[in-house]
């Protein structure tokens, strides 16, 4: 079954979350409505003149304590961004990226896709990151790099300098509970250097697993405002040369997208059904012609790969390197 749905409306993590409102854990559970079914009014459709009346003191409040804080975060942006945006022009941290390797990636697509996923059991990705002092999501990285070190070189376009990566992570608690109150959202981007010009496996997780403990620390210190200000400055150069028509006239801040979204731990069904996998597509642009999104369930890591059909040739071929980069991991870390 194959569901889209614009990223206007939800995340990655509010799709999870959509997904198992209308799945459930009991196999034995049946008379589940489609999931487009409205559901039922609440008991407050009752009172709507009550709800409406309390509505009604309840926004000014919300609105006014909102915009206070709006107003604190702002005078903070000059100097936070001042900060971060020196650090990056100097490329002295994942929190921002001017400077990427042009690749066969980092150009205008088609409207052509080709789409390939496969997924792998979480144990053996949390082995190697316990035994390396690494993430779940370090690895999952350290294994796109090395994928794609052995996919570029096969096609002869590996280039000098490693490449960078836009990773989308969660806020801290405190972050994510400031984005609830004003309306935000909870996430941020680190601009993570994969390594591919490393050869040694257990090098590039060790970059990786530098670069992203950089680019947190980088995040943890800014308000979800100063972070939403810090990454339009990040994604400009990306978006803007496209519509500018001056694709090829600058170099990227980064070569490809690559997502980890969690999912639900144990096995969920819809009318008796067993959800077996989830493999997750999303949307290459104009100048990052690869998409990377990983959703993890029931103990497995499925990987979904996306790509312009004309642009990345046999996007297949980056599977069994996915496969081969994880078990090299699992060798360096005598596993």
């Amino acid at each position: 079954m194959y569901t889209k749905m614009h990223h206007a409306l939800v995340d990655g993590v509010s799709s999870m979350r959509l997904l198992q409102s209308v799945l459930s854990t009991d196999p034995d559970r049946r008379g589940m409505p489609p999931p487009w079914a409205v559901k039922p009014a609440s008991d407050r459709a009752e009172h709507p003149r009550d709800d409406a009346d309390q509505h009604l003191t309840e926004v000014p409040v919300s609105a006014f304590g909102s915009a206070l804080g709006l107003a604190a975060d702002a005078a903070g942006i000059p100097g936070a961004l001042a900060r971060t945006v020196t650090r990056g022009v100097r490329n002295e941290t994942s929190a921002l990226s001017f400077y990427a390797p042009r690749t066969i990636l980092n150009t205008k697509i088609t409207g052509s896709r080709r789409v390939a996923a496969q997924d792998w059991p979480i144990e053996r990705l949390r082995g190697v990151g316990r035994a390396t002092g690494s993430t779940i999501n370090d690895v999952v990285l350290a294994m796109v790099s090395g994928a794609m070190r052995a996919y570029l070189t096969d096609l002869d376009a590996l280039p000098d300098t490693g490449l960078v990566a836009m990773v989308p992570v969660g806020l801290n608690a405190r972050q994510a509970q400031h984005a609830s109150v004003d309306g935000g959202n909870a996430v941020g981007a680190v601009m993570v250097q994969l390594g591919t010009d490393l050869s040694d496996p257990a090098a590039r997780l060790r970059a990786i697993h530098r670069s992203m403990k950089d680019g947190k620390e980088a995040l943890g210190t800014m308000t979800p405002l100063q972070i939403l200000a810090m990454s339009a400055i990040g994604l400009a150069p990306a978006v803007l040369p496209p519509l500018l028509r001056m694709s090829g006239f600058t170099r990227p801040p980064f070569n490809l997208i690559i997502s980890n979204v969690p999912g639900p731990r144990v096995p969920h069904y819809y009318n008796g059904a067993e959800l077996v996998g989830m493999y997750p597509l999303s949307i290459p642009i104009h100048g990052m012609a690869l998409n990377i999104t990983c959703t993890s369930y029931a103990g497995r890591m499925g990987f979904g790969l996306t790509g312009c059909r004309r642009t990345v040739p046999r996007l297949q071929l980056l599977l069994t390197h996915l496969d081969n980069e994880l078990t090299a991991l699992e060798r360096a870390a005598a596993l």
